[in-house]
């Protein structure tokens, strides 16, 4: 009985070590549970893991196309992230891929994703579809690039409901023309469309005017929070959301 106990006690001892070295810093006591049973299976078992590994990591290096006049292209196949990364805000919450959506878990204080791939500085659409998920601030804060300068437009921030642009001469989405308050649903998906050409920053949700801001001699700019989710990325704050159907079109130099 003895010789039996002790072994049990070694199993269980070896067992345990496996999971603790292999868990997650500590974003939330709930995320290092749920991942518990995963690795453990993994330690017993990791023939069966390697294969959707190996997978998964050549299947997200795949480049997107670089767009053409005229043409929209896929930014997200709906099963990897591909070019998109998950941006180093530090805090950040899980990303994942799930439901043929990229859901961003809420984090301490932000979690996104930053593309990588071909970028597009002035005479582009952005299409995307975007969700909060849970909590009460803003669930999609889409920075992209204008000419040479960053910006940002925000859905759903400052306890909720406002939404802008930040920054342009050093005002941000809550205290310039831009500010507009709206009230958002959790679990609902809202269309938005982005329009950058020169001089003009254009967006809308759900097809209805959100934003037409002439930026003719304006400083156009970021706030320091979201600095790298340049040149091109979606964040949230404090917030779980979700993102889906991003698309890129590429405008003719001369659109209006």
């Amino acid at each position: 009985m003895r010789v039996t106990s002790l072994a049990i006690i070694v199993v269980t001892g070896l067992l345990g070590g496996g999971c603790h070295q292999t868990a997650r810093p500590p974003e939330s006591a709930g995320k290092t549970q749920a991942q518990a049973e995963p690795q453990s299976a993994s330690v017993q078992a990791p023939p069966v893991q390697a294969a959707p590994a190996a997978t998964a990591e050549k299947t997200e290096v795949k480049p997107a196309p670089a767009p053409e006049t005229g043409r929209q292209i896929s930014l997200f196949d709906g099963k990897t992230l591909g070019q998109w990364k998950v941006t180093d805000f530090g805090g950040q919450g899980e990303v994942s891929v799930k439901d043929g959506a990229i859901h961003m878990a809420t984090g301490s204080y932000m979690t996104g994703i930053t593309w990588t791939g071909p970028v597009i500085r002035m005479n582009y659409e952005i299409t995307l579809e975007a969700m909060r998920v849970e909590g009460s601030d803003f669930f999609c804060g889409l920075t992209f690039p204008v000419g040479e300068k960053p910006c940002t437009l925000i859905l759903g921030g400052w306890g909720g409901s406002l939404c802008g642009l930040s920054s342009i001469d050093h005002f941000d989405a809550s205290e310039n023309s831009t500010t507009r308050m709206i009230s958002f649903e959790n679990g609902k998906w809202y269309r938005v469309r982005l329009r950058v050409v020169p001089n003009r920053i254009q967006a809308w949700l759900n097809d209805e005017d959100l934003v037409d801001a002439d930026i003719t001699d304006k400083n156009i700019d970021i706030r320091i929070e979201v600095e790298a989710s340049k040149p091109l990325g979606i964040a949230t704050w404090n917030t779980a959301g979700a993102v889906r159907n991003i698309k890129l079109k590429k405008l003719p130099d001369d659109a209006p």
